[in-house]
């Protein structure tokens, strides 16, 4: 009799410490409580109340997928047909075998009339893809996504070296609006540039390119008009 009492306090005590070491919804199960499921209990977690109002929610992708079908009340067969895929992919989603692409995924919730969002894990500030219109080099290509870019004039080929091809090729892209963007890929340089102009949020529009090369022609003439104005009284005194 002692010997069983003490199995059936030590098998109790183990019970409760694998109770103590699963997630919330497998804790809950261990709860006593009524046919309906476990009665809220005194100093139950803000996990466990989150899992007895809600229930057990993070399924990542399998879980979403199974969600999507719930929405759209099909089958995985019907939701394979939707998706244009094979049923036995729509099953290797659900078991976490395999993801979807970024690309499937994004229709599949589409179908659901579902949006992502990404928030900063630290501020819960909503993080935005980088725009779509972002400026293109000269090759239809974009600018690396790391660097920032910045604007150094109008462009012209690496080949012109005299003042009158110089002269030629700023007329002829300053009448395309077709600025000359340069970036680092120095990380170092990088970080000291960001220290002293800040970090841009995003690449910007080609448009917003020439209308910063715009804007330097325009202080690279108002300091040429103060330099002759300062030169004026001197050049007539010695005259």
């Amino acid at each position: 009799m002692d010997v069983q009492t003490e199995r059936g306090s030590n098998a109790g005590s183990s019970r409760d410490d694998w109770l103590r070491r699963q997630p919330a919804w497998r804790r809950l199960a261990g709860r006593p409580g009524s046919a309906t499921g476990p009665e809220p209990q005194p100093g139950w977690t803000q996990a466990e109340w989150d899992v007895y109002v809600l229930g057990p929610f993070d399924g990542h992708v399998p879980g979403l997928v199974r969600r999507v079908r719930r929405i759209l009340d099909v089958s995985q067969r019907g939701l394979a047909a939707l998706l244009d895929v094979s049923q036995s992919a729509v099953a290797r989603w659900e078991t976490g075998r395999t993801s979807p692409r970024a690309d499937v995924l994004h229709g599949l919730l589409h179908l659901a009339g579902l949006t992502v969002s990404v928030h900063d894990a630290d501020t819960g500030v909503e993080v935005l893809p980088m725009r779509d219109d972002g400026a293109r080099d000269h090759a239809g290509r974009r600018y690396p996504a790391h660097t920032d870019l910045r604007v150094v004039g109008w462009w012209q080929p690496r080949s012109s070296v005299s003042t009158t091809d110089f002269l030629w090729w700023r007329k002829r892209s300053c009448a395309r609006r077709d600025p000359n963007v340069r970036y680092c890929t120095n990380a170092t340089r990088r970080s000291l540039e960001r220290l002293m102009w800040g970090t841009p949020d995003d690449h910007p529009a080609i448009h917003q390119l020439a209308a910063e090369a715009e804007h330097q022609d325009e202080r690279r003439e108002e300091r040429r008009r103060e330099r002759d104005r300062r030169q004026a009284p001197a050049a007539r005194r010695t005259a």
